[in-house]
């Protein structure tokens, strides 16, 4: 039954949005109807990115799941950044990092916490993670220092040379956890339960799901500039928290569902492995891609973004560094991101 109300959800809320941007209906109602789209379609990209790496292996599924979990923002952000919209695309990142450590982690850990006294997970993983995660903020945090000193051209330069270093860097991140280091990782890998459908079934709706979600990311992008100055709403907050929060829409199903099931060290990995990729890969790979557009997009995020990222990701790592959580944590993790999407909405 909630399955069939699922299928349909996605059907029409899917077709309404369709008609509701090609018959041009009120900018308010094509946002409306496209956030509950997408929403439906995050969902059957989760749905179908697990039924996948079930085929694929632990590992490799471990790969798919973070890549296709973070499919909405990536292509959401592509068009952002084909329409120029830059400031959105970088608040929208910072969202999407900050979302995952403090909302998607603090849900998670919150909700298994009150079903267990106390949940356990890999510290060796977890050591890992947090210093990826520094060297993330290192790599935003350095440019902003130095941005006022250089010239347009040299940023431009900086910002590619420091998007390939972290590209690079996720990618030997990948050959360590998923070949040289695989057995000392592997049992933090994300379990999966049995496929909903074929290979070639999952094969094909991975597909479709993926088509959805960038016809719906190109007509939310559309009402974007005309939703925000109708409400008054800074770009800072709709990219950080409205387009996150939808964005991330699988990653927080997924993360407490495995949390509620005693497998918060699955739960961990979905919210940190998604902010990783997030900022060592997402954010490097939109950088190039407006480079080849003509429109070089730089790597020089504002003050505030730098502070939420920073504050995200002390946070997260004091709370992941003992290899255990409680519900009490979650709610420390909540706190700090409520404060933060004040702040953002008062900007």
């Amino acid at each position: 039954m909630r399955k069939n109300l699922f299928n349909i959800g996605l059907i029409v809320t899917f077709a309404l949005s369709a008609v509701a941007h090609y018959m041009h209906w009120g900018t308010t109602i094509q946002f409306a109807i496209s956030c509950l789209a997408i929403l439906f379609v995050a969902g059957f990209l989760g749905k179908a990115t697990e039924s996948v790496a079930h085929y694929a292996g632990d590992r490799m599924g471990g790969f798919l799941n973070a890549t296709f979990g973070n499919a909405a923002e990536l292509i959401i952000a592509f068009f952002l950044v084909k329409d120029g919209m830059f400031d959105v695309v970088k608040a929208s990142l910072t969202g999407a990092i900050i979302g995952n450590l403090l909302l998607v982690l603090g849900v998670s850990v919150l909700a298994g916490g009150l079903k267990f006294k106390e949940q356990n997970f890999n510290i060796k993983l977890a050591s890992h993670n947090a210093s990826l995660m520094t060297l993330a903020v290192i790599a935003l945090f350095i440019p902003a220092v130095f941005a006022k000193s250089l010239t347009q051209k040299e940023t431009t330069q900086m910002s590619l040379i420091v998007a390939g270093v972290l590209i690079v860097a996720y990618i030997l991140w990948l050959i360590f956890s998923m070949v040289t280091h695989k057995k000392e990782l592997s049992d933090q890998v994300v379990e999966h339960s049995e496929p909903a459908w074929s290979k070639r079934t999952s094969i094909l709706f991975l597909i479709l799901a993926t088509v959805m979600v960038g016809f719906e990311s190109e007509w939310l992008v559309g009402t974007l500039e005309e939703f925000t100055s109708r409400f008054g709403l800074s770009e800072l907050f709709v990219g950080a928290f409205l387009i996150a929060i939808i964005g991330n829409a699988a990653e927080h199903s997924a993360a407490v569902m495995m949390a509620l099931k005693n497998k918060i060290g699955a739960a961990v990995e979905i919210a940190v492995g998604s902010s990783l990729q997030i900022a060592l890969f997402v954010a490097p790979v939109l950088i190039f891609s407006s480079f080849f557009m003509g429109n070089t997009m730089d790597i020089v995020f504002t003050t505030y973004e730098l502070v939420a990222i920073g504050v995200a990701v002390i946070i997260s790592k004091s709370i992941s560094q003992d290899g255990s959580s409680n519900w009490y944590e979650g709610v420390l993790l909540l706190a700090v991101y409520l404060i933060l999407g004040v702040v953002f909405f008062l900007v």
